[in-house]
């Protein structure tokens, strides 16, 4: 049986991740449970799961958290350090990191110091930091799980393949609801618009940069220190059907591909029982219901994000933190009303513009570029 830890229980992928571990009680055990500001929902989850521990991020919810969970026997902590230092539990297994954006970062960094394997839904701790975290994971014998769809179907065409050279990877993108627009036709979208993602039910950071294409930016990179492949190895191609999530060419022109229907819990469910396949009572897929499979180039000039995300990775160093903490900022902006959808990108070619370049950074100057790019991406707005 494994112990798990969820980070980001109230979220989407921590929530579909709950399901998986309901459906296989044999299997798993659910020991932390952390989220940052939902406190209703955290104490839902843990009446129901009953962990040994739970986090809330926001200290001024302790108290009420404490109230309800204090007499099931549910320790509770709160605060930022409180999500670093749970992940060292020696009652944890594997965790899965499903906090949004560059927040994961330091509760990841801290599990595979303390030697968890982690099961990854939040890509962007490998864009800010890929090689501090590869080489971590590399130092203390940790295994690395993609959740990622598209990454999770890379990695599952790869299993028995590991001594045979990729040529190339396809990641594959539905193309949000976007697909086929030139920029003049998404001057105006609304917040409401750009979340109506054609086939995923996501959060809505993750969709938002779906539809200006940086969530297959970010994954591009992931991709490079998840598999060692060069920029030029990563292609993106559009799949609007969303059937086929990623494609591996290797040397010898033949090609595997991991298909199914549109559904988060079969990579989060692989990632966590790796190397073993579960049954699953999922959706299957029905070839008559699909008869037409197509396949697009992503327009790079009017969704600019995912050449932003190709610049970033030729560069590498502290340059894709800073893209990523603009990017956050940029999306939370668009949401709140305070920027249209085309200055999403604007704002963030910007500050890496304006970036200087670390080429090897540390974890302290990471941390530094993320708060600097952040605070540059506001200036940029109230100028």
């Amino acid at each position: 049986m494994k112990r798990i830890a969820i980070l980001g229980s109230t979220g989407s992928i921590g929530t579909q991740a709950l399901e998986v571990i309901a459906a296989h009680p044999c299997d798993f055990s659910l020991e932390v449970l952390t989220a940052n500001e939902n406190a209703d929902l955290l104490i839902k989850q843990a009446l129901q799961f009953k962990p040994n521990s739970v986090v809330i991020g926001d200290e001024k919810k302790y108290i009420s958290v404490k109230e309800v969970l204090w007499n099931e026997g549910i320790k509770v902590f709160a605060g930022k350090q409180a999500l670093n230092q749970i992940v060292e539990s020696t009652e944890i297994d594997t965790v899965l990191t499903a906090v949004v954006g560059a927040a994961g970062l330091e509760p990841t960094l801290n599990a595979i110091k303390s030697k968890k394997n982690i099961a990854l839904a939040n890509k962007e701790t490998l864009v800010v930091a890929g090689a501090l975290i590869t080489e971590t994971a590399r130092k203390n014998g940790v295994n690395i799980y993609p959740v990622d769809s598209e990454h999770s179907a890379i990695f599952q065409c790869l299993s028995g393949e590991w001594h045979n050279p990729i040529e190339k990877i396809y990641l594959t993108a539905s193309g949000g609801p976007f697909r086929g627009k030139m920029r003049e036709d998404i001057i105006s979208v609304t917040p409401q618009q750009a979340l109506k993602h054609p086939n995923w039910g996501m959060g809505q950071k993750i969709t938002i940069d779906s539809a200006t294409m940086m969530n297959k930016g970010l994954e591009v990179i992931e991709a490079h220190w998840l598999f060692n492949l060069n920029p030029k190895q990563i292609e993106v191609i559009i799949h609007p059907q969303s059937i086929i999530h990623s494609i591996v060419q290797f040397e010898d022109g033949s090609m595997k591909a991991q298909m199914g229907l549109p559904d988060m819990k079969l990579p989060i469910q692989y990632a966590l029982s790796y190397p073993k396949r579960l049954h699953s009572d999922f959706l299957r897929f029905d070839f008559l219901n699909y008869p037409k499979l197509t396949f697009e180039l992503p327009d790079k000039e009017t969704f600019r994000a995912l050449h932003l995300a190709y610049v970033a990775l030729e560069k590498e160093g502290n340059i894709p933190c800073a893209m990523n903490a603009a990017n956050e900022v940029a999306v939370s902006l668009f949401l709140e009303g305070r920027i249209s959808f085309l200055e999403i990108t604007e704002v963030v070619e910007e500050c890496m513009s304006n970036t200087l370049h670390i080429p090897t950074p540390t974890l302290d100057e990471l941390i530094q570029t993320d708060i600097e790019s952040r605070e540059k991406a506001i200036s940029i707005i109230q100028r």
